[in-house]
């Protein structure tokens, strides 16, 4: 047995659901890509220039430092990991 009152609020809650649907596939509709309303938005601005460059520097600076270690393989091809004198030995070419 279903209660009149609930009936009525469903009813009103489906014809609201409706409207939301009808208004929620209109803005969609009409806007196109999202992305596009963004485009270009920045284009010459400083202020965007110099977040940016702001930006960079500190995930740069996040970065770890290169070590300045000597070479191990000094005296050695880094292409072939052949030292010279070896080479001679073996008859390689370098």
């Amino acid at each position: 047995m279903a209660v009149p009152g609930i009936e009525h609020r469903v009813a009103t809650l489906e014809a609201e659901m409706a409207k939301v649907k009808e208004r929620l596939e209109r803005a969609v509709s009409s806007s196109g890509d999202w992305l596009d309303a963004f485009s270009g938005v920045f284009d010459n601005d400083p202020v965007y220039e110099e977040a940016m460059r702001l930006g960079r520097e500190y995930r740069e600076s996040l970065r770890p430092k290169a070590s300045r270690k000597p070479a191990r393989n000094a005296g050695r091809n880094p292409q072939k990991g052949v030292s010279a004198e070896s080479a001679a030995r073996t008859g390689r070419m370098l």
